[in-house]
């Protein structure tokens, strides 16, 4: 065996310092288990001379107090680079990446810390490898012929089971459609038949959705189902695939060992996969990212995806806490809205994040519909409001989509009710075409009746929470002016004291349409 030709000078509380030229995929064990890879050169900094640094992935910090056996090694080769006991921090316990209910942890290759196949049990994901087979059977009652995608696939046919490096299934299916908006109703269609099954579902676009499957420790694993169709000879596959294919490297599928069952896969497994991870796809690679050209990535968006800015910065905000109810008490906004709109009233609390404010405003005996970007930030609360019986809706919007912003604003302007619009910290979070579409939906939304409660950061004191920008009023004013509104109300509250009250400025409008 050739001895790699990188290695490592120094593993401290910053990072991994390492030597040599040439890439390799690297693992970082601790206690002999993988938490972490990457690529000595792609994923490293050089330092000076053949000396290249990597810092700690900001996920695993948190862990990163304690002692353990800290092992770095070539993943292909299996070759030892690093093998030391190692204490970072001030605790003498050994480290444990592990999750809330105690489940290993290890980065996957998204970068977020998951429950890692390599970490799991033949028990503990029997409930996925029976949810394959149902939502397979499922499509087909269907008339849709799925199979095994990406991951699961590359899994399949290299090792028959699941990769250790993934973290969730994948199925793909190519439609017989040959216009994307065919494809859209298709996957709507199969999303219905499948949660109409029981199983919980959500959308990551027109063309692919994620089931979710509880496992027998109780960790919930995505399921996601991939659609695809061929045009003049190219086969587009959500997420990733923009390649030349034929239809008969896809059907009719064959069967294809994964774990102790047998599911099926295109009807020649190479081509898909060499579509989907390039002509290298045989070699292992826990650190693998996809290239995809910006051509697929245009073609994809506008036929399927949208758009959605920053949308993954924010699921990582809320996946903490999601599960958690939010704080009792309400922002001074809320209480303002309340004042007007009384109970029985009518409120849209835009940008509603985990629905602190939306589930107080309920509880008064106020009608809420929260809506988010990131609805699942608000579970904990739609779980508790239909416990209580409470009039709360959680729904989607995504103020950097048109066809988000017009659909609910026209849903909306069909109901011929007074309503309020609660957008605490909303504008100053989104970007320039996003305060555009929450002004469009105001309008839309508040013709018959209602005002805009808006509060922004304007500023002027101390930081505020993270993810906002300075906006000043008058420009903010005038935009929603242009789209019909008359100010009510502009002022600025300036940030309290220092240890009392607000630490930053807020700016406050209140507009309403005739």
């Amino acid at each position: 065996m050739t001895a790699p030709t990188v290695g490592v000078r120094r593993v401290d509380d910053d990072g991994i310092a390492l030597r040599g030229r040439t890439d390799h995929v690297l693992d970082v064990l601790f206690d002999d288990r993988r938490v972490w890879s990457f690529w000595s050169v792609r994923d490293s900094r050089r330092s000076w001379g053949v000396t290249r640094t990597i810092e700690w992935p900001r996920a695993l910090r948190p862990f990163l107090n304690g002692r353990t056996r800290l092992s770095v090694r070539e993943h292909v080769s299996g070759a030892v680079l690093f093998d030391e006991e190692r204490t970072f921090g001030s605790s003498s316990e050994r480290i444990a990446v592990v999750g809330g209910g105690g489940a290993p942890l290890g980065l996957d290759k998204s970068g977020r810390l998951s429950a890692t196949f390599d970490t799991r049990s033949q028990t503990d994901v029997r409930p996925l490898l029976d949810s394959i087979g149902v939502v397979l059977e499922l499509v087909k009652g269907a008339g849709i012929e799925a199979f095994l995608g990406y991951g699961t696939l590359l899994g399949a046919v290299r090792e028959n089971r699941f990769l250790g490096h993934d973290s969730d299934a994948d199925l793909a299916y190519v439609s017989r459609a040959s216009t994307p908006v065919d494809v859209v109703r298709e996957s709507f269609r199969l999303q219905r038949v499948i949660k109409a099954r029981g199983f919980a579902t959500r959308r990551y676009s027109g063309a692919a959705f994620r089931v979710d499957v509880r496992e027998a420790d109780g960790v919930v694993r995505g399921l996601d189902v991939f659609a695809g169709f061929i045009d003049a000879g190219r086969l587009y596959l959500m997420g990733e695939v923009g390649a030349d294919f034929e239809m008969d490297w896809v059907y009719p599928l064959r069967p294809c060992a994964l774990e102790d069952r047998t599911f099926p896969v295109p009807a020649v497994p190479e081509k898909m996969l060499e579509a989907m991870y390039g002509p290298s796809w045989s070699v292992p690679d826990p650190a693998f990212k996809f290239s995809t050209s910006p051509r697929t990535i245009e073609q994809l968006t506008g036929w399927f995806r949208g758009t959605a800015v920053h949308q993954q910065d924010w699921e990582r905000a809320f996946s903490r806490n999601r599960d958690r109810l939010p704080r009792a008490k309400p922002s001074p906004l809320a209480r303002r809205v309340l004042a007007e709109v009384g109970p029985g009233g009518r409120v849209l609390d835009v940008g509603a994040g985990r629905g602190g404010d939306a589930l107080w405003l309920a509880r008064a005996g106020v009608r809420v519909t929260a809506y988010d970007y990131v609805p699942r930030a608000a579970q904990a609360v739609r779980r508790v409001a239909a416990e209580e019986g409470l009039a709360l809706d959680v729904r989607p919007l995504n103020l950097t989509e048109w066809r988000s912003v017009l659909g609910e604003g026209a849903r909306l302007a069909r109901v011929e009710e007074p309503r309020a619009i609660l957008a605490r910290h909303v504008a100053d979070a989104t970007s320039a075409f996003g305060r555009e579409s929450l002004a469009r939906f105001a309008s839309m939304s508040l013709r018959n009746g209602g005002r805009l409660h808006l509060d922004v950061w304007t500023g002027r004191g101390a930081a505020p929470p993270p993810k906002l920008r300075p906006l000043e009023l008058a420009p903010l004013a005038r935009l929603l002016e242009s789209h019909g509104a008359t100010i009510v109300q502009s002022r600025e509250l300036p940030a309290g004291p220092e240890g009392k009250g607000r630490p930053y400025s807020i700016g406050r409008l209140v507009a309403q349409w005739d």
